[in-house]
């Protein structure tokens, strides 16, 4: 079945139950699922997820076969988002904080300079934390996998000038992700804050709508957002991962065994992924300021002080309660 036919379906069968819309032909998948995310198919979460749907077709002998769909190809990450929920689209991987505006608390991991480095990560979400905001997502009809793909610190970069001290973000107009933690964080530094799904990032930098942004070192090389910034300052400002989400009736639709293989094969991409990541941390500083970009270094202490002296802190952990922001600290230490 071609894909413009499989959408036809998908349109005009709306009322049909789920695993109706998925199954084919006996010569074909039986279960047919797409997949969306809304990096390049230069960055490793593609390259590695298209190895772990190339490993569950050939395991489930050709049952499952899950196609992927790269650089907000099916929409915006709140539209795909929406298609997740309803059905259209059966996977989708969403960085937290953009997951957040349904499930609030997904967006702890980017409490600002909270993880000072991976030691404390991956621990953090692979442990206590991570299971506190899988149980979440499972309430809003969501499935999580156990194991999260690396997005990366973020940095901050601009086309105007160099951001050092927490003074430079006074007025500031940067891009931000869809979701009131970005929103909050760069607030309490005096900065002027835009949302825009990243599908619109290159096209607000380029037409001045902003004048700057901040993403990991991979996502800026991959999106080409060099090509219209030229200072990058490495602040590590949040730490920030992909949940590999799936909607629940879709998991449920699928044979226990099918299941097992889906969730092995896709939780052992992430797994590769974070070594790809890891290995991009130490070769993208270079390769970017080949391009054109000028590097500055910060001090943190000074950003997360005046985090602190504006409130950031105190405020959220109100917003996520007592027991997520007891989980956070007991992987991070005390921020308030």
């Amino acid at each position: 079945m071609t894909l413009v036919s499989r959408r036809t379906l998908l349109a005009t069968s709306a009322a049909l139950p789920l695993v109706a819309l998925n199954r084919r032909p006996a010569h074909a998948a039986e279960f047919a699922y797409k997949y969306a995310h809304n990096t390049a198919v230069t960055h490793p979460l593609h390259l590695r997820t298209t190895e772990a749907a190339a490993r569950v077709k050939e395991a489930t002998s050709g049952r499952v076969e899950i196609t992927v769909f790269p650089s907000s190809q099916l929409g915006s990450d709140t539209d795909t988002l929406s298609q997740l929920r309803s059905g259209a689209v059966e996977m989708f991987t969403l960085s937290g904080l953009i997951l957040s505006t349904l499930v609030p608390v997904a967006a702890i991991n980017g409490i600002g300079f909270a993880f000072k480095d991976y030691g404390q990560v991956w621990p953090a979400m692979d442990g206590k934390l991570g299971a506190l905001v899988r149980a979440e997502i499972a309430k809003r009809g969501l499935y999580a996998f156990e194991k999260q793909y690396d997005n990366g610190y973020r940095q901050i970069t601009s086309a105007s000038k160099p951001i050092k001290t927490p003074d430079d973000l006074k007025g500031f107009k940067i891009r931000v992700p869809v979701s009131p933690l970005w929103t909050g964080m760069f607030t309490a530094f005096g900065a002027s804050p835009t949302s825009i799904n990243f599908s619109e990032v290159y096209s607000a930098l380029q037409t001045k709508i902003v004048d700057g942004q901040e993403n990991p070192l991979a996502i800026i090389e991959s999106g080409k957002l060099f090509e219209v910034q030229k200072y990058l300052s490495v602040t590590n400002h949040m730490w920030d991962g992909f949940w590999m989400l799936s909607n629940k009736k879709a998991m449920e639709a699928l044979p226990e065994a099918d299941r097992a293989i889906v969730e092995r094969e896709f939780n052992r991409s992430a797994i590769d992924q974070r070594q790809d990541i890891a290995s991009l941390n130490t070769s993208l500083k270079a390769t970017l300021a080949a391009k054109g970009l000028a590097f500055s270094d910060v001090d943190p202490a000074a950003f997360r002080a005046a985090l602190k002296s504006a409130g950031f802190y105190n405020e959220w952990r109100t917003k996520f309660g007592a027991e997520a922001w007891a989980t956070l600290e007991a992987a991070v230490g005390s921020l308030a």
